[in-house]
């Protein structure tokens, strides 16, 4: 009878709940493939598309590490509060102390919050539906309302894009700045800051594009080019060629993103090597999440034998409120932080190693430091690999 009662107030602990209404004709991608078929394939190699907590070891760790030290959350609030940016169409948006001691006696099996998170409608992460289907971006919210809390949707089967004269047999198509002439602002809906469960703000990457004029997509997608965005024919079998972006959103997992992402600069001066690094990019390197790391990794030989290796690590480190090692989004404060400014500078000086005639310098980046790596065992080699910006031969 307890548990009976019990389960009865998990509608009521559901108070913020918003059911997000999406048709089944667009749930999916594979609904798009019919006449966006090269698209849906860029996007299905994308990040974006691995964003749910079950495609992405990462992410799925970190939900589970951070429930396991914060007692006062249950799994499933955490993958809901998370779900803000990587599954904004959650039909469930929040979760309240009714419902945490339902899950706390583990009877939250049949609950909306569990049913909303094994939906098949968010299962794909940031698809189709997710940015084209957005009617307005908030920016008059305060900075810490991302994602599905930022956004307006349009009814089911109404897509946005960037052209006003776009026509569709399958939906109705409405044209928005951002995503023609302001795409920075939907790509702030959730690539603006980081804020962990103590209240800490560890990234701002909107903050580091005030005095840029470049937009995200110009590197993330790519430069406007000629191409089709629908394969739909006219009255006389032919294509519409429009100007569109790749939709494969590349970034720090992608290696070739790095190479000479950025300028390097080395010089030997009396005693000791000089390495410059230089960011002609409109956000800080390392950026993104918190864990991220540029590696400046120097080999001392004379001849082919190996006299001294040096490797400085550019990364931040975070402390829990208990003054331990911990993951970004448990962080109470950061303790070092190492990155290049955007369109900044920042040079490092080590001494020569002695009995040296050559130096081989090798500017990488890795995904993850190894201190949160370790914390969150990662085991996929995409976190530890070693992706080369450029590698620099001096002889002295």
């Amino acid at each position: 009878m307890r548990s009976l009662w019990l389960l009865s107030i998990v509608s009521l602990g559901l108070y913020g709940a918003v059911a997000v209404q999406v048709g089944d004709k667009f749930k999916d991608s594979g609904k798009c493939k019919a006449c966006h078929s090269h698209i849906v394939k860029q996007w299905d190699n994308s990040w974006h598309a691995r964003s749910h907590y079950g495609n992405d070891e990462y992410f799925q760790k970190t939900i589970d590490y951070v429930a396991r030290k914060d007692n006062r959350k249950s799994l499933n609030t955490i993958k809901i509060e998370c779900a803000t940016c990587h599954n904004p169409r959650i039909a469930v948006t929040s979760t309240s102390a009714e419902y945490e001691a339902i899950a706390a006696l583990n009877l939250d099996k049949d609950s909306a919050a569990t049913k909303a998170l094994q939906s098949d409608t968010i299962s794909e992460g940031i698809n189709c539906v997710v940015c084209h289907n957005i009617d307005q971006i908030h920016d008059e919210l305060p900075a810490d309302k991302r994602g599905i809390n930022r956004v307006s949707w349009m009814k089911s089967g109404i897509m946005t894009g960037p052209y006003a004269d776009a026509k569709s047999p399958y939906h109705q198509v409405e044209q928005r700045d951002f995503m023609d002439t302001n795409p920075n602002k939907l790509c702030f809906v959730c690539h603006a800051n980081d804020t962990s469960e103590e209240g800490h703000r560890f990234i701002d990457m909107q903050s580091e594009f005030k005095n840029s004029s470049k937009t995200c997509v110009d590197c993330h997608m790519s430069p406007r080019k000629e191409g089709i965005a629908a394969t739909l024919r006219n009255a006389n079998g032919q294509t519409r060629k429009r100007l569109i972006r790749e939709h494969g959103f590349i970034g720090g997992h992608v290696e070739s993103m790095w190479q000479n992402a950025l300028k390097v600069e080395v010089r030997k001066n009396a005693n000791s090597l000089d390495v410059t690094l230089v960011n002609p990019q409109p956000h800080a390197l390392p950026s993104g999440f918190g864990s991220r790391e540029i590696l400046i990794e120097t080999q001392y030989l004379t001849g082919a034998k190996v006299i001294k290796n040096e490797t400085l690590s550019l990364t931040a480190h975070y402390l829990s409120k208990r003054g331990k090692p911990t993951v970004p989004h448990l962080a109470a404060k950061t303790v070092q932080s190492f990155s290049i400014p955007p369109q900044g500078t920042k040079a490092f000086s080590s001494p020569i190693a002695a009995g040296s005639t050559q130096a081989v310098i090798t500017v990488s980046y890795r995904l993850v430091n190894d201190e949160v790596r370790e914390i969150l065992d990662l085991k996929d080699p995409i976190w530890s690999k070693k992706m080369v910006i450029k590698q620099v031969n001096l002889k002295f």
